[in-house]
């Protein structure tokens, strides 16, 4: 079954491509990755604060996750599975692509704002033509709508 791996992260654009991924798997028989990345960084403190920071971290992904894959399973009738990393985000993306074959598309949310489409769509759209799988950039601002028309 091919997989369709999907970013979440805080943006306000992980929705739609959330929403695009359980869209997609439910009308082509796939499934859907969801890959959370921790980034280094957000633990450069004491062994037992940044131990405790690193467990609060997992449980808000695992909230977060909860909310989409109810609604994948509700809406859609997919069962998400969740991945979380800890790492640079291009790194572990690409990581999580390797380790899974089933993987055959990545989906990003793109910004609309002025601060353009978002870190990991122009890092890895830079790239693309050696990515292991196409990408699936998917406007933030795409209507419910729209987006089952598209998919």
């Amino acid at each position: 079954m091919r997989k369709f791996l999907v970013i979440l992260d805080d943006s306000r654009e992980c929705l739609n491509a959330m929403r695009f991924a359980a869209m997609r798997a439910a009308k082509s028989g796939g499934g859907v990755k969801i890959l959370s990345v921790i980034p280094p960084e957000e633990f450069n403190h004491w062994i037992g604060v940044s131990d405790i920071m690193r467990a609060e971290t997992r449980e808000r992904i695992e909230v977060h996750y909860e909310v989409f894959a109810k609604w994948m399973r509700d809406r859609q009738g997919i069962d998400p599975e969740l991945v979380i990393r800890e790492g640079e985000p291009v790194t572990e993306i690409l990581s999580e692509i390797e380790d899974d074959p089933a993987i055959g598309i990545l989906v990003l949310g793109a910004g609309n704002g002025k601060k353009g489409p978002g870190p990991l769509v122009t890092q890895l759209s830079r790239s693309a033509g050696s990515l292991p799988v196409p990408i699936t950039i998917v406007p933030g601002d795409l209507s419910k709508d729209r987006l089952d028309a598209i998919t």
